[in-house]
Formats: structure tokens, sequence, C-alpha cells
């Protein structure tokens, strides 16, 4: 027979011709395909309105991870509080998505070195979300200079935000910029001499470049604290091999589950 006389409820046999097969199939699946596309759009708008979750949820995914955790913030920590900015990030990150931040546990340890410490001049390399900016310059004292890099200008952005809504924006420097070029602009650009800390937490193959430009800009002085995170995971082994053998630092490693910070001071 004709590929017209077969209809939707005969059955195809292993008699009729190869080709007739596979034509069959394919006018069955455009029929429905025309089915669907040509409907009236009132049936789209009742399949889909009962589901305005799904369009949120969609919505929200439009935007990267760094937007979402900062809106995750503006709606549920409390403007001009850092702690609370702090809190918000940690249980975002620990309920929705892993972020690239120090984190809680790790921040701990970061907090007691800057407690210890009390640096009135600190810099940062590795902005990110503002996350360890918040987290630090809320424990520094009254004064401290307070200098973070980043690299990326869409970070930057959220971080400036992240910051702002800490009320921590008059405290905190921003500077966009690859760290090598940054590192020897730092004296003149920022009026510094030397940083009494330094956090490290931005590409991990740039780790011991920046230090050693740290050391040949002379932005170092005796008794410098220099934190580095992830030496670990995603690990910096050169890094951590150059503060532990190179005779410039006292180093010492704090492990954290898989990973660590390493804490090394400048023996000038």
């Amino acid at each position: 027979r004709s590929l017209s006389e077969v209809t939707d409820r005969e059955y195809v046999t292993a008699d009729h011709d190869g080709e007739v097969l596979k034509l069959y199939y394919r006018m069955h699946l455009w029929t429905r395909l025309q089915r669907l596309v040509f409907q009236k759009p009132i049936q789209s708008i009742r399949v889909i309105c009962p589901f305005p979750s799904v369009r949120q949820r969609t919505a929200s995914y439009d935007m990267s991870k760094e937007q979402r955790v900062l809106q995750f913030v503006q709606q549920n920590a409390t403007r001009g509080d850092p702690d609370s900015v702090v809190a918000a990030i940690d249980k975002y990150c620990w309920e929705k998505e892993w972020a690239m931040n120090v984190g809680d546990a790790k921040g701990a340890i970061l907090d007691g070195v800057v407690k210890e410490t009390a640096p009135m001049t600190m810099l940062e390399l590795g902005t990110y979300m503002g996350y360890s900016a918040v987290r630090t310059v809320r424990l520094l004292p009254q004064g401290a200079k307070f200098i973070t890099l980043e690299f990326n200008p869409e970070n930057a952005a959220i971080a400036k935000e992240m910051i702002s809504f800490a009320g921590l924006q008059d405290r905190i420097i921003q500077f966009i910029s690859d760290s090598a070029e940054a590192i020897p602009q730092l004296k003149t650009k920022f009026n510094v001499e030397t940083f009494d800390m330094v956090f490290i937490d931005h590409f991990k193959d740039a780790y011991i470049r920046d230090i050693k430009l740290l050391e040949t800009n002379k932005l170092l002085r005796k008794g410098t604290v220099v934190v580095a995170d992830n030496i670990i995971y995603p690990g910096a082994p050169d890094y951590a091999e150059y503060v532990r053998t190179c005779g410039k630092y006292d180093s010492t490693f704090h492990e954290v589950d898989d990973d660590g910070l390493e804490k090394s001071v400048f023996r000038g």
C-alpha cells in the first residue's frame, strides 16, 4: 500500500518496506510537532502559569554565582552590619553553592592572626566578591589602611556593592589591576611605606611572583605577617617551598580539613 493508506491506528509490520516505515515515523513525528507548535497560545499559558517558582529559579540562574551571593546577602543580612554579611555569605556557600572564599573555618584562623597583629596597613591580593575584605576590616583598628587588589572588574563591582552593604566603603580601598602591575605602584599611589600584614588569595601560580615583588619593592618590614590561602588545594607548592626554605621568613602551616593557610613572618 501507499504511505497515505497507513493510519495512526494500524501496526506497521516487518513485511513493509523499510523506507515506508521510516517515512511513516517521520510524518507521524512531524504531525505531532505541528500540533504542539500551532496550538492556541492560551493552551501554552495554562501549562506554564501554575509554576511561577520555576520562572523565578530560571531568572536567578541567569545571574552569575557572585550576583546570586550578593542578592542573597542583600535579602538576608542587615545593612551596615559586617558580621551579618559574613554570616550570610557563609550560609549561602554552605547551603546553596560553593564559592572560593576563605570561608568560616579558615576564616577563624585569619581572624585570630588579624587580632594578634592589629595591622595599621594591610594589603589583600584577590578581592573576589569582598568576603575576606569585609571579614578582615571589621576587626582592624580604627584608622587602619586596607588596600585590596582585584584583576577581574566584574568581581570588583560585586565586591564594591558587598562592601558598601556592609557599611565599610570608607575603610576599604579597592584597586582594579593585575597585581604584577599594581605592586610597584603601591608606595606612591597610596602613600604606603610598608605593610604590617598581607593576605594572599588570588591566582595560585602568582603567589611566588608577588611575594618576591613585595620584597623587591620593599613593601615588607621586619615582622610583616603574610598569610596565604589554598596552600594545599588548589595548591601553591612553589610558594610554600619558598617561604619555608628561603631563610627570609618564619613560616607555619595551619591545616584545615584538606587545605590550610600558611602564616609567614618576614625576618627583615
